[in-house]
């Protein structure tokens, strides 16, 4: 089944590449603080957490693990509970060979949930200078090992005509191979009081023509953007959620576990679980920091909990737990009226 969903009308046609300023004031910042402030001010409520029409999964990135291998990240996923993976493909061989990848797949019994495509800015030269042949060749490993996702990033303006030609790009991709491919959010590179548009179309693909879109909420700090408005504004595009936090106050991509930014995860969480969301959660936090014996451990399941509880899969465990207490107590009624009846049980 193809994964792409219906296009928007010529009234939502791709900008493909019109023309931006190269710089502009730096506001991202001033934004986010302002945004927070507002939102504080209104009271910030919370959705109700209801039980999740969807059990949506948890998975692991292997960003989470850096500078730890892939298999560990597979191994730290099956020990600490998550649902899956999803693999950055990089330079160590085992993150772009399908052989390598299944044979975790089935050591670990974690399912590889999305494939993240080498279009980082430190891995232009994987696979050659061609960034086309860095989405199709994570497609064609998508495709092999049966994942639904690849996650990939916007552009650079100086990429030429993949950047002018990337939103239809994409859409060929998607209709080629069957595969959803979900634009990730970014930010601008900040240069003293000046933020710089290193991207094209845009770093915000919200109101660009994709089909798929993943949003980052560690990014959306950094940019200044309010993700609540992006998931919103995004509605049944929106494919894939990277789960992380950020201050907003720094120029860095921060990438701190849930709750340690002032990003409203939480709110996320819940109002994507309300609302039955098809897609997933990945983990993608910064576990360079935590060194010592067992910090990295503690800290992703502290992020699997976090997670866990906000889309509500405490109120599946305890729903299914009476559901089968209904079934036990049927049973037993049925055996006791059986029994009094004089029939043998």
């Amino acid at each position: 089944m193809n994964p792409r969903r219906e296009r928007g009308t010529s009234d939502s046609a791709p900008r493909n590449g019109a023309r931006k300023p190269y710089t502009r004031p730096n506001s991202a910042q001033r934004s986010a603080r302002e945004n927070l402030s507002r939102r504080l001010r209104e009271g910030d409520l919370r959705s109700e957490q209801q039980r999740p029409q969807r059990h949506i999964p948890v998975g692991l990135s292997t960003s989470s693990v850096f500078p730890a291998g892939v298999e560990e990240c597979f191994r730290l996923s099956q020990s600490i509970g998550y649902d899956g993976v999803e693999v950055m493909v990089s330079y160590p061989e085992d993150s772009q060979d399908p052989r390598k990848l299944r044979a975790y797949v089935g050591r670990y019994q974690q399912p590889i949930l999305s494939l993240h495509a080498p279009t980082l800015f430190f891995l232009q030269r994987l696979w050659g200078g061609d960034p086309w042949v860095k989405i199709e060749r994570t497609v064609q490993l998508a495709v092999e090992l049966e994942v639904p996702t690849v996650v990939a990033h916007p552009p650079f303006r100086w990429q030429g005509s993949y950047a002018r030609e990337f939103v239809h790009g994409v859409a060929e991709i998607e209709e080629r191979y069957g595969v959803a491919v979900a634009v990730e959010n970014m930010y601008p590179w900040r240069l003293g009081v000046r933020e710089v548009m290193v991207y094209l179309p845009d770093h915000d693909p919200t109101d660009e023509d994709y089909a798929h879109v993943t949003v980052d909420l560690s990014h959306a700090a950094t940019a200044g953007d309010d993700a609540l408005v992006l998931i919103e504004g995004l509605g049944e595009r929106l494919t894939h959620l990277h789960l992380a936090d950020g201050s907003g106050n720094s120029t860095k991509d921060e990438h701190l576990p849930p709750g340690e930014g002032n990003q409203p995860c939480a709110e996320v969480l819940r109002r994507l679980a309300n609302s039955g969301w098809g897609g997933s959660v990945l983990v993608e936090v910064n576990t360079r920091p935590y060194r010592k014996e067992g910090q990295r451990e503690q800290v992703l399941r502290q992020c699997l909990l976090f997670a866990r509880h906000h889309l509500g899969h405490h109120l599946e465990d305890a729903q299914d737990g009476r559901d089968a207490q209904v079934g036990r107590d049927s049973k037993d009624a049925t055996a006791a009226d059986t029994v009094g009846s004089g029939t043998e049980v």
